[in-house]
């Protein structure tokens, strides 16, 4: 898919570790972009490398403005975040919505994240065409500036194609003569010890052992182990 990534916005953020966490969570998903409203503590905060944790590519880059009318001014979409509404009147969005419109869009979006502590005021708010509120626990919603970018930002990295973690190779399962072998050897173990007594539900007694083996799918290394466990098992304890 071939869209415009959107610029992440953080207007006056408080603390260099959490700029550095949400160039982190950016990084993480493919976004690249970042720009810093009046940071309170100054740009650039020695603070933000650590809490980056590789992330320094975007922290390099980072634009720093004086208000957010200029962080956006060459935006055509900017939404807000904001779990509030804040008197203002605009449509509001899940961020799957919202990514979804901006994966469309034929121009700049920008996403518009607030202070730690307050989020964005009424006159931020106002800024945006539209507001994304994060679906949460009406109890708890206290969400962290670094958790609310890595939302937005894993939502637009959706049907991107990012590379997926290296899943671990599976065996096949083993042939059934190999199954067949683990299986003999386990009941006749079993057999002189009264497993499949009375004699009236011997028959039910293996069918459902072989049900509940089968279940697994053993590979051929995990029957070679399960049958060396048995012949373990078959030995005369040491004296």
């Amino acid at each position: 898919m071939t869209s415009i990534p959107p610029i992440i916005v953080l207007v006056r953020p408080q603390l260099g570790e959490n700029i550095g966490k949400a160039a982190r969570a950016m990084l993480n998903f493919g976004l690249t972009r970042l720009r810093l409203v009046a940071p309170r503590d100054g740009w650039p905060n020695p603070a933000a490398g650590p809490s980056a944790a590789g992330a320094d590519s975007v922290l390099a880059e980072a634009e720093v403005f004086a208000t957010l009318a200029e962080a956006v001014a060459d935006c055509a979409y900017v939404y807000a975040t904001t779990v509030r509404k804040r008197g203002v009147t605009k449509p509001v969005l899940t961020p799957e919505a919202a990514v979804r419109a901006i994966h469309h869009a034929p121009a700049q979006c920008a996403i518009v994240f607030g202070p730690e502590r307050s989020g964005l005021d009424s006159d931020d708010v106002a800024l945006a065409r539209t507001i994304i509120t994060v679906p949460i626990n009406p109890a708890f919603g206290s969400l962290n500036l670094a958790q609310a970018v890595l939302v937005c930002a894993y939502e637009w990295s959706k049907p991107m194609e990012l590379v997926q973690p290296p899943l671990e190779a599976l065996l096949p399962p083993a042939p059934q003569a190999e199954f067949e072998g683990m299986f003999t050897q386990l009941t006749t173990m079993l057999e002189p010890l009264g497993f499949f007594e009375p004699a009236i539900r011997a028959a039910v007694t293996r069918r459902t052992l072989r049900t509940m083996l089968t279940k697994a799918a053993w590979n051929h290394l995990e029957l070679r182990t399960f049958r060396g466990v048995l012949t373990t098992l078959a030995r005369k304890p040491r004296a």
